[in-house]
């Protein structure tokens, strides 16, 4: 395992170590709301802490983008890219689907990723050109040619509803073209099952960089796609992301692009 894995992984086991056990007495969790549906609880904070402490001190010059902290030295040559509770809501709720999530980035590019599942034990890893694991044991997207065949995971929208009328149309088509849509609620681990061949693909629109920058490395690693609405590169700024296995994706960027609006649309390139 790369060296900068290694620290990844002791990180997320130390906020998976808090997460379940403030899991035990969830009641009893000081929690706010940062947006309308957007909880955010002491445990969120204290995992996030963890896991920068524990990075900080294997590499003090490295930069952070954090749900909870924010950027820090984020024009550093490694930023860090962390959500410490994916899935805060289904955690508040004891909805056994959540997961940390840390992918590191170098000069642009996404080379190291760790999704945990404390749930499960579950632990989700991918370095740049080395291949992506569940506990260390290689994992490939699926072979699945047909969408129509294809179980297909996203998210609904649940904070900002701008897009909410295209979304469900898109739903629509996808409900009728694939074998069943799952919404888990957490992208980090969508993504991830992607990777294991459980998901054939997913999609979601307005997702966030810390949502979606390990499960999306860990999807290439397994030999699948990740593009925006129409294929391209947008989707790690823009948070609107499709990935699936090559046919697959092909396939649902067919069924989504129809229903999409100017906004929805790739960035003009300059």
């Amino acid at each position: 395992m790369h060296p900068m894995l290694t620290n990844a992984v002791k990180a997320a086991r130390r906020a998976g170590n808090i997460i379940t056990h403030a899991s035990q007495d969830v009641g009893a969790l000081k929690i706010r709301s940062k947006t309308y549906n957007d909880f955010v609880s002491e445990v969120d904070h204290a995992a996030e802490r963890a896991i920068i402490d524990t990075l900080k001190d294997a590499y003090p010059t490295h930069g952070f983008l954090g749900e909870e902290s924010g950027n820090s030295n984020e024009e550093a040559e490694y930023v860090w890219i962390i959500d410490p509770l994916d899935g805060t809501t289904n955690f508040l709720h004891n909805f056994p689907q959540y997961c940390v999530s840390i992918a590191l980035m170098h000069r642009g590019q996404l080379t190291q990723a760790v999704v945990y599942d404390p749930n499960r034990n579950d632990l989700f890893t991918a370095t740049k050109g080395r291949g992506a694991f569940l506990n260390d044991r290689r994992i490939r997207v699926t072979g699945r040619t047909k969408l129509q065949e294809s179980i297909i995971g996203t998210g609904f929208p649940f904070r900002d509803f701008t897009h909410l009328d295209t979304y469900l149309s898109m739903f629509k088509d996808m409900v009728k073209k694939t074998s069943g849509i799952r919404r888990p609620g957490s992208a980090a681990l969508d993504l991830a099952y992607v990777a294991a061949g459980w998901f054939d693909g997913f999609w979601e629109i307005g997702l966030s960089k810390w949502d979606i920058a390990a499960g999306a490395l860990l999807v290439q690693e397994a030999g699948g796609i990740v593009g925006d609405f129409e294929g391209n590169e947008s989707w790690i700024d823009t948070g609107n992301i499709v990935a699936a296995n090559p046919k697959v994706f092909a396939q649902i960027l067919q069924t989504i692009t129809p229903h999409l609006t100017p906004e929805l649309k790739s960035p003009a390139r300059g």
